[in-house]
């Protein structure tokens, strides 16, 4: 799990200068949207809300940008009709993929995704195919800010957390039950701990080894999907090793 939670960090330190940060934009504010369309406009009263504000924040995402999302989201303005869904798949390798999609045309996204994965080597799956090999769990990442990693230990599972993990770049992941990841980032903010994100995720159960070589050609194909306009976020059981992860890191 560190190699998932050490490549996430590289990926959310590139984004921070990525040429288009537009796009980064737009995912936000369907995200933004659907909260506020699911649990209201008013944070205090939505903990879902409250953490994607934390990622539009996080993004520098313009005030206006935030405002007319969740304005979209509450049915103050005119918004496109955005529905969630989960698409589970098969990569290169046997490597499995739950994709995570915000769409206002199924079709149009499943399209997309089935012709990124054939032309991998991979497949579309059939509903639980998949989902079994996944948990879904909160994930936090916050700064060190000169802490110590025995304190910093201590008030994660004081506040209720399953798992710590310490990243090499001054960062902690810190991974909670789903249903706790409000709780834990509440306390952890209470507590002066700096938090970068806080959102929820699909952690593999197991992992599948690659070498080098094969795990870079589903890692491409990870970064693909990841690039459509509809696609949210990606998950797979791929284990990420320090040699795999130098070289992301280096690109």
């Amino acid at each position: 799990m560190a190699g998932h939670s050490k490549w996430a960090n590289i990926k959310r330190r590139k984004s921070a200068v990525d040429a288009k940060r537009g796009k980064i934009f737009t995912k936000i504010a369907r995200e933004l949207q659907v909260a506020a369309r699911e649990g209201g406009p008013d944070p205090a009263m939505n903990l879902r809300l409250r953490l994607v504000l934390d990622k539009a924040r996080a993004a520098n995402m313009p005030k206006e940008n935030i405002e007319r999302a969740i304005a979209r989201g509450a049915g103050l303005e005119k918004a496109e009709a955005l529905e969630e869904v989960t698409y589970e798949a098969y990569g290169p390798h046997g490597v499995a993929i739950m994709i995570e999609v915000m769409t206002d045309n199924r079709n149009r996204s499943v399209s997309a995704i089935r012709h990124l994965l054939s032309r991998a080597g991979g497949n579309m799956a059939s509903s639980g195919a998949v989902a079994w090999q996944f948990e879904r769990k909160g994930q936090i990442i916050a700064s060190m800010n000169g802490l110590d990693e025995d304190d910093m230990f201590l008030m994660a599972v004081d506040a209720g957390a399953e798992d710590v993990n310490f990243n090499d770049d001054g960062t902690v992941e810190i991974i909670t039950d789903a249903v706790d990841l409000g709780k834990v980032r509440d306390a952890l903010g209470e507590s002066g701990v700096k938090i970068e994100s806080a959102e929820l995720t699909m952690i593999p159960k197991n992992e599948v080894e690659l070498p080098v070589e094969q795990a870079r050609s589903v890692v491409n194909l990870l970064e693909r999907l990841e690039d459509l306009d509809d696609v949210q976020r990606v998950h797979s059981n791929l284990n990420f090793s320090d040699e795999l992860l130098g070289e992301l890191e280096a690109a």
